[in-house]
């Protein structure tokens, strides 16, 4: 049987380009259905994997990946676009994608907007992204037909080196809320009242943080945390094209 790998996407539409970014411990297919509509709307849309990310085998998150990594691959996702001759840009991400979007917004001026999607900027114990990692793991080494030797093995280092990495994640997502005031593009933020893996409430901190930015403010109060795929993403597609057309004066 071929095994199939979840690959980068690159949707041409429009003049106006849109990057997203997936979620830890996942891939661009996170992220490939909001794409593909958003190019239905005329907009050019990107979607990067994270290094570590998508390859088959879980432990490449923590022995090739970091937060240095994605910022990495964050800035070269806006640089392919813009040697693409895209100067109208907006960046998101879904949970880990959008502290390192909210980020490129902090940083980069020009660009015009984005946001976050279900994203842990401000940090807390109140979370089961540990747990969540393992089952996906699992889940990936069943897919490429792994041993349970094997498997059980590899479960048992990822859960050993996993707590370090989230540190590192917690450290990094704490500098990008703190810098948040220096945030000047409207921004859009959404989450899932019902999000099993972080906080939900921790996103009004987030809206108030934003003390510069014009926000465009969704909770979804009965979506899950993957608001891109689950039974939100009809409400959080068309709110996200009112938001659009907003920054590009569309």
């Amino acid at each position: 049987m071929m095994i199939q790998l979840p690959k980068p996407f690159f949707f041409e539409g429009g003049s106006n380009a849109v990057i997203l970014l997936h979620a830890y411990a996942s891939n661009s297919n996170d992220v490939r259905m909001l794409g593909r509509y958003l190019q239905r709307q005329g907009y050019t849309v990107l979607g990067p994997m994270f290094t570590g990310h998508g390859t088959g085998e879980p432990a490449d998150i923590l022995t090739k990946g970091s937060p240095d990594a994605w910022w990495h691959d964050t800035q070269q996702a806006i640089q392919f676009l813009r040697d693409k001759q895209y100067e109208n840009m907006g960046i998101f991400g879904l949970s880990l994608g959008g502290i390192f979007a909210m980020h490129a917004l902090e940083e980069d001026s020009t660009l015009l907007g984005g946001g976050s999607f279900s994203s842990p900027i401000f940090t807390s114990q109140k979370n089961n992204l540990s747990p969540e990692f393992v089952k996906l793991a699992k889940a990936t080494y069943k897919y490429m037909n792994v041993d349970g030797e094997t498997e059980q093995r590899q479960l048992n280092w990822l859960s050993a080196h996993l707590p370090a990495q989230l540190t590192q994640i917690n450290q990094f997502a704490e500098v990008v809320a703190r810098n948040l005031n220096r945030v000047q593009q409207a921004t859009f933020v959404a989450q899932g009242g019902q999000d099993e893996l972080i906080d939900s409430q921790k996103v009004y901190e987030l809206r108030d943080a934003l003390v510069n930015s014009q926000v465009s403010f969704h909770y979804y109060e009965d979506a899950g945390h993957v608001i891109t795929v689950n039974e939100a993403h009809h409400q959080l597609e068309q709110d996200l094209t009112v938001y659009l057309k907003q920054i590009f004066n569309d």
